[in-house]
């Protein structure tokens, strides 16, 4: 197979395993930087071009753009949807996976368990907002925010407060969420692939920090989730419309509760927790599924 990934930085642990496990199957994958692809928007005849060159027909299209450049990057993914080619993950589930309303409304409307959630656009309802989901602590998150970044915790009621006016004032989008005290600064991140969760692994935060994210300083193990953890992960994916994601959970008093859907999820932390080879079955599950002119809207919302 021909296999076309859209990265910016080819050097990514990420995508150099997805290349090795590529090449190891006998495919041929080029690693196209996202934001150098131009595009020739025609009815009949719709092209992308990669510095200047037309590209060739390829069998399938490995998604992987950063949150900075969702919006080039979907316009990429939809083009090559025109050219009939198949995304392992189509561009309209990725573009509801990086809005994290839009994701928890879509959640929501499926019946998954999530923390009570509050939204509001006038700094006059911080009060009713910090009351709607229980009161503090809260925490409180930057809607453009990733990878732990701008994730406040207000541990009382008067910095909650001063935290919301704060980035209301700045005419920053946020959302307002339940603080899982019995999660105690630990996450499970489930790699789902088609409908299976091929591995999960326990992320704990650095000491002092609520956020687990591994870059900030968090470490991480594998663990053996629970049969309802197992199909909140999959019915997550299966809703947000994506064939491979990082179903981010936290495990409270009345279940999981989901934190977010990742459509690019990173390889390095699960594959190096678990001991598997998670970018094989990546690769693998393309070559089962890639069809021609296959790709089309997934999940509702």
């Amino acid at each position: 197979m021909k296999i076309a990934m859209l990265a910016r930085n080819a050097d990514l642990y990420s995508h150099q395993r997805l290349v090795e496990a590529a090449v190891a199957r006998g495919h041929h994958i080029d690693v196209l930087n996202t934001l150098r692809v131009t595009m020739n928007i025609t009815s009949h005849r719709p092209e992308a071009y990669y510095q200047g060159e037309k590209l060739g027909k390829y069998d399938a299209v490995i998604p992987r753009i950063g949150a900075s450049i969702t919006f080039y990057g979907l316009a990429v993914f939809r083009q090559f949807e025109m050219m009939n080619v198949w995304l392992l993950n189509e561009s309209v589930a990725i573009g509801r996976s990086r809005d994290k309303l839009r994701s928890l409304q879509i959640l929501a409307k499926k019946g998954l368990g999530l923390p009570v959630t509050a939204f509001a656009h006038d700094p006059k309802q911080t009060d009713e907002v910090i009351k709607m989901v229980g009161g503090a602590p809260v925490v409180i998150k930057l809607l453009e925010g990733t990878q732990g970044i701008g994730v406040v915790l207000g541990e009382t009621e008067k910095s909650a407060r001063s935290v919301v006016e704060a980035f209301r004032s700045a005419n920053v989008n946020i959302l307002v969420q339940e603080f899982i005290k019995e999660a105690n600064a630990t996450d499970i991140r489930c790699f789902v692939i088609g409908n299976k969760v091929v591995a999960a692994m326990q992320r704990k935060g650095a000491e002092g920090d609520f956020r687990s994210n591994l870059h900030r300083g968090g470490s991480a193990e594998a663990i053996k989730i629970t049969p309802e953890e197992r199909s909140t992960a999959v019915r997550a994916a299966r809703a947000m419309g994506l064939n491979v994601a990082g179903v981010d959970m936290l495990r409270s008093n009345h279940g999981p509760v989901i934190m977010e859907v990742n459509s690019s999820p990173g390889i390095e932390g699960i594959e190096k927790a678990c001991g598997k080879d998670i970018a094989s079955k990546i690769i693998e599950f393309i070559e089962e599924n890639a069809v021609s002119g296959k790709t089309k809207t997934k999940g509702n919302g």
